[in-house]
């Protein structure tokens, strides 16, 4: 059988060192802008610098892929909102791949011991669950509530609970002297049972206390950039 040589197309390649980078940042910058509203000169110029490979019927003098000064220009007057955008998609896209979990909005209300069993063994492996075992008029308790209510927004990815100890089921485990309790738990494994947690606490306490706490512990991932991260990083800048 002799051999043969197969002219094809070389497959879409993800692109990872520097020049990969700034090929993907041509890329996104070509498709997000408005393509009908460009002088047909500059149009060119974007799709050309948009495919990183030499096309094969290029002739000698064709396109430098070296970054001419006219390419340097184009670039410099792209705005901050396109680049912030590309940031956002490029850590989206990572946040992804590396399969960090669900998202979690608010503390969820369990109202009885079958949905905190289903909550501790039934959620995602990676994903830490917080919860707030409570009595109304139990000292602590009510601010607990408040400060869990403050860290769900600061980590989406945590999934803050709370439920009454008389709907746990085990009322006569969780009596007032022991709550509030925060039991913290990952992959259906107990991490951390703290009971009456509000020893640890002044008696004005806030959710920074309880952030600290849960941390010293090493109980909390590492807290996610704000909707504000990108301006400030682009005053650093």
């Amino acid at each position: 059988m002799s051999d043969r040589i197969v002219d094809e197309e070389p497959a879409a390649v993800t692109h990872t060192g520097p020049k990969g980078v700034i090929n993907d940042w041509r890329k996104f910058k070509l498709e997000s802008m408005d393509q009908e509203a460009l002088p047909p000169n500059k149009r060119e110029l974007l799709r050309q610098m948009s495919s990183p490979h030499k096309p094969r019927d290029s002739c000698v003098g064709g396109f430098n892929r070296k970054m001419s000064a006219q390419e340097y220009e184009l670039i410099k007057e792209d705005d901050e909102k396109s680049l912030r955008k590309y940031r956002k998609q490029c850590m989206e896209e990572m946040h992804e791949s590396l399969s960090f979990g669900p998202k979690f909005e608010g503390v969820y209300d369990l109202d009885s011991g079958e949905a905190f069993l289903e909550v501790i063994e039934k959620e995602h492996r990676l994903t830490v669950v917080v919860v707030h075992i409570f009595n109304d008029g139990v000292q602590g308790c009510e601010v607990l509530n408040s400060c869990m209510d403050c860290l769900a927004t600061e980590y989406p990815s945590v999934k803050f609970c709370r439920i009454s100890a008389a709907a746990t089921g085990a009322g006569e485990r969780f009596s007032d002297d022991v709550l509030p309790a925060l039991l913290v738990y990952k992959a259906g494994e107990l991490l951390g049972n703290f009971l009456t947690v509000t020893q640890h606490f002044s008696e004005e306490f806030f959710a920074t206390d309880v952030e600290a706490f849960l941390n010293e512990y090493g109980l909390l991932p590492e807290k996610e950039c704000g909707p504000g991260a990108d301006e400030d990083e682009a005053d650093v800048e």
